[in-house]
């Protein structure tokens, strides 16, 4: 389906262009339109190009960017393995939002589409990011267990999450690397801390293909006291790829800012938990 949007798009673009050029070069009038007035020419192919580049760049957008405001948690029946190559049949009921546009909504990058999935039980919160790539920067130092201080500093798919709205300032961060390195960690207002959630995860890198996906398991416990499926989170999701600036960094919901800020809870989404 969104192949035949982009073909349909492309097409109207070329006949706009084709339609113009005919009336240029068809009569000996609109041709006069340019004669000894080369400005006028240049300011309507200027129009044109600027057009076409504009139709092109918001039909790359909408190419990567699937989903409104909202992801829906898919309920399972039952825990599941992560396998982030081998992904469980369950996946298959969790439909996807997917974006790769910069955080102020802009310069859609389809080498850089990030597709994310969750699934919930009432212990678990999985989440599964499908993440396309141009290059790969990873830290090659980290705790025994994975855990990396600083991690934002390279490559990672990031998860914000805030069960209690009302709270705007508290909510949960989450980050994991192409490599498996990770951090979790508790942010409310004027600072953060180590979170020691208990998340698991599984990552597979599949250089060929230019695509790293990561398989999450959040406790549920580590998240809200009191789980109620019924209650809608606010949540966001992030990436940021390159090793030193400028860097591109991505999310669901743009955050609108100056310079790149993924902490902007205002701009998180929705997320609901299906029955």
């Amino acid at each position: 389906m969104l192949r035949s949007k982009r073909k349909a798009v492309a097409s109207g673009q070329w006949s706009v262009a084709s339609a113009v050029e005919t009336r240029l070069a068809a009569s000996g009038r609109d041709r006069c339109l340019c004669w000894g007035k080369p400005r006028l020419c240049l300011k309507w192919w200027m129009l044109l190009i600027v057009s076409s580049s504009l139709v092109m760049s918001q039909d790359k957008a909408k190419e990567c960017s699937v989903g409104g405001d909202t992801i829906t948690a898919a309920k399972i029946a039952r825990e599941i393995a992560l396998d982030a190559r081998h992904p469980a049949a369950e996946w298959a009921a969790a439909e996807a939002v997917s974006f790769c546009a910069d955080w102020q909504g802009k310069n859609p990058d389809p080498g850089r589409q990030t597709l994310v999935r969750a699934l919930w039980t009432p212990q678990t919160l999985y989440l599964r990011f499908e993440c396309r790539y141009r290059e790969l920067f990873v830290f090659d130092d980290s705790d025994a267990n994975g855990r990396r201080d600083q991690l934002w500093d390279r490559d990672v798919a990031e998860a914000f999450l805030q069960p209690d709205p009302s709270r705007e300032r508290y909510y949960r961060e989450f980050e994991v690397a192409p490599n498996g390195m990770w951090i979790d960690l508790d942010i409310f207002p004027g600072g953060l801390s180590d979170l020691k959630s208990g998340m698991t995860r599984s990552v597979w890198l599949d250089r060929e293909a230019h695509v790293w996906a990561v398989e999450l398991a959040i406790p549920v416990k580590a998240l809200t006291q009191k789980f109620d499926p019924a209650a809608e989170w606010r949540v966001n999701f992030y990436r940021v790829e390159g090793p030193r600036e400028p860097r591109f960094y991505s999310g669901w919901r743009a955050t609108g800012t100056p310079q790149p800020n993924f902490h902007v809870p205002a701009a998180f989404g929705k997320m609901r938990f299906g029955r």
